[in-house]
C-alpha cells in the first residue's frame, strides 16, 4: 500500500483555475445524482452494477477534486512594479 506522505503540502493555483475545479465539481455531483435517480428505472442487474460504478467514480471524483482545492491556496498576482 502506498502512503501519501504529503498530506499537509499545499499547492497555489489561480482564481481562474480553482473557478474551472469548482465548476467540474458541481457537474461531477450533479450528474452523480441524476445517474443515481435513473437506477430505479433500470431492469438489468449487471446494468444496474456499471450504472453505480459510474455514480461512485463521479462522487470519488468530486471529493478529491475538493480535498486538492482544501490544500490549494490562492497564488498572490504578481507585483506591477518589479522589485
Amino acid at each position: 500500500m502506498i502512503v501519501n506522505c504529503a498530506v499537509h503540502e499545499s499547492y497555489e493555483i489561480s482564481p481562474r483555475f480553482r473557478k474551472m475545479v469548482e465548476e467540474r465539481i458541481a457537474r461531477l455531483e450533479r450528474d452523480a445524482a441524476t445517474d443515481q435517480a435513473q437506477i430505479e428505472s433500470l431492469d438489468d442487474p449487471d446494468h444496474i452494477r456499471r450504472h453505480m460504478r459510474l455514480v461512485i467514480a463521479q462522487q470519488t471524483e468530486a471529493l478529491r477534486m475538493r480535498l486538492f482545492l482544501d490544500r490549494a491556496r490562492p497564488r498572490l498576482p504578481r507585483p506591477l512594479i518589479e522589485l
